[in-house]
């Protein structure tokens, strides 16, 4: 692959900008520290500015790269530092998060994650419908769950709202425990619902599974189609 020790050392610099960035973080930093930080964050800038120019100008027509999705996650990853040149307004500062768009970057040099998205794409349909029928029994199960401890617990079972926080939390078999059934039927009620969410948290992994398979197969199949199948 051509320029490969090139993708490399942009990998890590995504990396390490995304470690800088939660360096930033720490209360007790010296002056030296961040500044150290600042000529860091203002390096790896620079390393993308160019590499983001390069590809406009490489790319025939240059709009067919500034419009697609990596072209537009490669300028999100930039922008936030020019926006906040010079400028000291809080409402600025924010856009200083988006410097968190630098990990999608990684997506353009990982086979892996290249590979992930196209399972998606072939299991799109499915992981969508899954999805919906997911919402619509966290919904149930928040209905299911308000009328079986409504009147027991009124103060944390008030509405339908704060139902739907004890059903994902239940669904998804994390149980925080700071609700949970008193009542015989709410405990009843909750056992299923545990059973439900095991159920809820294998079928995508199955689904996903079965597709990433799918796209390797696809994968070795693009990279030797002269060979002889049968």
């Amino acid at each position: 692959m051509r320029f490969g020790w090139l993708e490399y050392i942009i990998q890590g610099i995504i990396v390490l900008s995304l470690i800088e960035f939660a360096l930033e973080t720490l209360p007790d930093l010296s002056v030296k520290q961040i500044r150290m930080l600042r000529y860091f964050e203002t390096g790896s800038i620079s390393i993308f500015t160019v590499e983001y120019v390069l590809r406009i100008l490489l790319s025939r027509p240059p709009k067919k790269y500034s419009f697609s999705f990596f072209g537009l996650i490669d300028l999100l990853a930039i922008l936030p530092f020019y926006l906040s040149l010079g400028v000291d307004l809080r409402s600025l500062r924010a856009f200083r998060l988006l410097r968190l768009f630098r990990i999608l970057k990684l997506a353009r040099y990982s086979h892996a994650v290249q590979r992930f998205h196209r399972a998606f794409i072939i299991a799109r349909e499915e992981l969508l419908l899954f999805g919906a029928t997911a919402c619509i029994v966290l919904y149930l199960a928040a209905v299911g769950i308000y009328y079986c401890e409504h009147a027991a617990q009124p103060d944390k079972f008030r509405s339908i709202f704060d139902s739907l926080w004890w059903a994902v939390a239940t669904l998804t078999t994390v149980g925080y425990g700071d609700i949970y059934p008193i009542t015989g039927w709410g405990k009843l009620f909750t056992f299923v619902i545990l059973i439900v969410g095991l159920g809820i948290i294998a079928v995508p992994t199955g689904l996903v599974a079965s597709a990433l398979s799918k796209a390797r197969q696809e994968q070795e199949k693009e990279a030797s189609p002269d060979r002889d199948v049968g």
